[in-house]
């Protein structure tokens, strides 16, 4: 059985509500799974899991939230080389930018995205729960 962390921010409720649709995902493959915000994770925390899914709306001008999620995850990065590791969050405007930049950030540290990754605007939609689901069932 695989063991997923999916790590999380969200100030809407429209992330957590995909990131329950990726635990759902996660466990219908028979995977462990840990919903973790993004203030309970830390990069000692990496080696315990065999997949990770991130989590983060876009803030301001198509960022990562920047008081918790982009500290936490910027101390991860280096531990990111090899992970399988899956990325989710919703947007209020834009057009994705900041996933795309989050992604080839990713590439960068060397992580192993397993699927694309899943975007919404504003609240998900069936669809995107879907996909969130379908994301969680990747990793797992």
């Amino acid at each position: 059985m695989s063991k997923i962390a999916i790590v999380y921010w969200s100030g809407t409720g429209n992330t957590e509500a995909m990131a329950f649709a990726v635990e759902e995902g996660a466990r219908s493959k028979g995977a462990e799974v840990s919903l973790i915000t993004a203030s309970e994770f830390s990069a000692d925390q990496i080696g315990s899991y065999d997949a990770i899914a991130f989590g983060c709306p876009s803030m301001g001008s198509e960022q990562l939230e920047e008081c918790e999620f982009e500290p936490m995850f910027t101390d991860c990065e280096g531990d990111l080389r090899g992970k399988n590791i899956a990325l989710f969050g919703s947007y209020g405007w834009g057009d994705g930018e900041w996933m795309r930049s989050w992604e080839e950030r990713c590439s960068d540290d060397g992580a192993n995205l397993v699927c694309d990754s899943v975007i919404c605007n504003e609240a998900p939609d069936d669809e995107a729960l879907s996909a969130c689901r379908q994301l969680g069932e990747a990793l797992a």
